[in-house]
């Protein structure tokens, strides 16, 4: 009699929920639980990016302080009055920490490139992979730089390009009928100041426009002061008036004259010797050991060494606080992130600047 219940109590329930059906249910049942195990790994994720929030307006904060101090420490000297024909334009001049005005001619700007990125811009990278908590630190044994690239970061529209005669340094030429000559009267007013300075940057441009980024070659940095800008620009400026009465070049060219700047990228290999002390932001290509396959990557790193027959740079983490912020909150470099490195050839770098830190 239990048995024949039993039956029948399988016979409707195959009625009612056919065998398909409760298949179909398991798999629900199954993608639900993908589901509940997704959503759970997605709140942790959220939970670290808050983290990453509150240290990002953290940062934020303490570089507002930083700006406030030098606006502090600042003052105008002198107001202009630019309406009077347009012979005076008042011009904003930036040197690291300390900003003034100038006057100059309608057609001339003199400036200092001393603009500082947000270290939390920077892109996420190979470094990130190394500093690491210590829970996880005996994965650095089987650290292998070439497996680990971060795509999180977009890249800046504005970043400089190798050569591209701005921020890249190099000669850029508009093709215009005049900006040979143009080139060639820059570097005879470079040699009247005794080889003191040097072009780092020339570019010409369609409108009539010319921008050039000197350096000063008696200062390790690089640097020119306001004096030696002006000074430049002034004499250009004067060689380039008189080549347009001379009827060489075209009329009415404007003049632009600055510093490479606090972030001037590192030319491979020339000026590795002079900056191998600084911080260097560094952009290079890095081939996958799995497949072979070429990928981006990206670091704030210190020059260990660099050889000139290999054409091979040796890179160790920068002792920095964007990368000290990912070992952990005032955490020193540990020995092994101390003792990593890297070997970049020469065709290998992208970009490598200096690294600027406040």
């Amino acid at each position: 009699m239990i048995g024949d219940a039993k039956d029948v109590v399988e016979r409707r329930l195959d009625t009612v929920f056919p065998l398909h059906t409760i298949n179909h249910i398991n798999m629900k049942l199954q993608k639900y639980d993908i589901l509940s195990r997704s959503v759970e790994k997605l709140t942790k994720r959220m939970d670290k990016v808050e983290q990453q929030m509150d240290t990002f307006l953290e940062n934020q904060k303490v570089q507002i302080q930083l700006l406030q101090h030098l606006l502090q420490a600042t003052g105008v000297i002198q107001t202009f009055d630019d309406n009077k024909k347009g012979e005076n334009i008042p011009v904003l001049l930036i040197q690291t920490h300390k900003l003034n005005f100038q006057s100059c001619s309608k057609n001339t700007l003199f400036t200092v490139s001393a603009k500082k990125r947000d270290p939390q811009s920077e892109p996420s990278s190979i470094v990130d992979e190394v500093l690491f908590d210590e829970e996880d630190d005996d994965f650095l044994d089987d650290f292998d730089d070439e497996e680990f690239v971060d795509d999180e970061y977009s890249i800046e529209d504005n970043e400089p390009c190798v050569g591209d005669g701005e921020g890249g340094g190099g000669i850029s030429l508009a093709g215009t009928s005049w900006d040979e000559e143009a080139l060639a009267i820059a570097e005879e007013v470079r040699l009247s100041f005794d080889g003191d300075l040097g072009i780092y940057a020339f570019k010409t441009f369609l409108h009539n426009n010319i921008r050039v980024r000197i350096e000063k070659l008696s200062n390790k940095s690089g640097s020119p002061n306001v004096q030696d800008i002006e000074a430049f620009s002034k004499a250009y400026r004067a060689r380039l008036d008189e080549a347009e009465v001379a009827g060489s070049i075209t009329g009415n060219l404007s003049l632009e004259v600055s510093s490479p700047g606090l972030e001037r990228v590192i030319r491979i290999p020339q000026d590795l010797e002079r900056f191998k002390e600084r911080n260097m932001y560094v952009k290079y290509i890095s081939a996958v050991a799995e497949t072979g396959e070429l990928r981006e990557c990206d670091g704030v790193f210190r020059l260990v060494s660099y050889d000139l027959e290999t054409k091979c740079c040796t890179w160790g983490i920068a002792d920095v606080r964007i990368n000290r912020e990912k070992a952990g909150k005032g955490r020193p470099l540990n020995k092994k992130q101390r003792e990593w490195r890297l070997e970049t050839p020469f065709e290998t770098l992208k970009l490598v600047r200096n690294y600027p830190e406040f």
